[in-house]
């Protein structure tokens, strides 16, 4: 690949050594690839997922509502996407698009399937009356918020952590105008918390649920090894805000959750009871990685 500009043809063609690291994961068709049975466990909520960003919004909100008393116990279960697990028959099923999260609720008359991390939070939140204001205006922000991430957050992960961190090659333009955006919406957030304790106001809630995993992560150095490169510090509100929601204990447990990379040990491929995280949790406390 050189750095010649690019001459368009007159139609596209997909080749999927362009793909960079995630070539295998991507394609322009969608159904499954292959037949695939979803695991059920004994719980009424069946998450299918992978603890990135958005994995990690449906497992932490699985575990506030277990924190807060509510009746939410869950099996979760490992979507490889490196491995293709996302274009299973069972997977496709539940999720057309074939991107993690998906959930069975099996708590009603009949299942009901879910995708989009989102759409699962708000269904969540309203199921239990948790991390979800009554008051419509209150509502409103935290949906004006929660639809802010939804549709923000593909610029920072798929613009700018492509480009920066998973790339073939390292190409001036694109990395320019994406971390360009992603500093105006760090930007965005940071002028918000300055104002609010959370993201919506006073109070925690899906909002901060959806959005911590992305930009708390982009703060605490966690995304895309770039905070440097951000210069992250100057963001303090939203510092202030990651550190606060980071130290809650259903936040490190939901982060836990469909992990499949570091230590051995220390990986979480499938959780089905809070014993499944105790044991973790206690390695990476140990060891100082939590």
């Amino acid at each position: 690949m050189s750095d010649a500009e690019y001459v368009p043809p007159k139609v596209w063609k997909w080749d999927q050594s362009n793909g960079g690291a995630f070539a295998s994961t991507n394609r322009p068709t969608a159904g499954a690839t292959h037949d695939a049975v979803l695991p059920r466990g004994k719980h009424k909520f069946q998450l299918h997922s992978l603890a990135t960003p958005n994995g990690q919004k449906v497992s932490i909100m699985l575990e506030e509502l277990l924190a807060a008393g509510h009746d939410a116990e869950y099996d979760a279960w490992l979507i490889n996407i490196g491995k293709g697990d996302q274009f299973g028959s069972g997977f496709v099923e539940v999720n057309p698009n074939s991107k993690i999260p998906a959930m069975w609720d099996y708590s009603g008359a009949e299942p009901i399937a879910l995708f989009e991390s989102g759409s699962i939070l708000v269904h969540l939140a309203e199921k239990f009356g948790a991390f979800y204001p009554k008051d419509p205006a209150k509502r409103a922000q935290v949906m004006n918020w929660l639809m802010w991430q939804m549709g923000s957050a593909p610029f920072v992960g798929g613009g700018f952590g492509h480009f920066y961190a998973y790339a073939p090659v390292k190409l001036e333009y694109p990395i320019n105008r994406y971390a360009m955006e992603t500093k105006r919406q760090l930007d965005v957030l940071d002028k918000q918390l300055a104002k609010n304790k959370f993201i919506a106001g006073e109070d925690y809630s899906i909002a901060d649920i959806a959005i911590f995993p992305w930009y708390g992560g982009m703060v605490l150095n966690r995304s895309y090894n770039a905070g440097e490169f951000l210069d992250v510090g100057i963001y303090t509100n939203v510092i202030r805000w990651a550190k606060e929601i980071d130290a809650r204990e259903p936040v490190k447990r939901g982060r836990c959750v469909n992990t499949a990379w570091g230590p051995e040990d220390e990986m979480l491929a499938e959780r089905h009871s809070a014993a499944d995280i105790d044991r973790v949790l206690a390695i990476r406390k140990e060891r100082g990685t939590i």
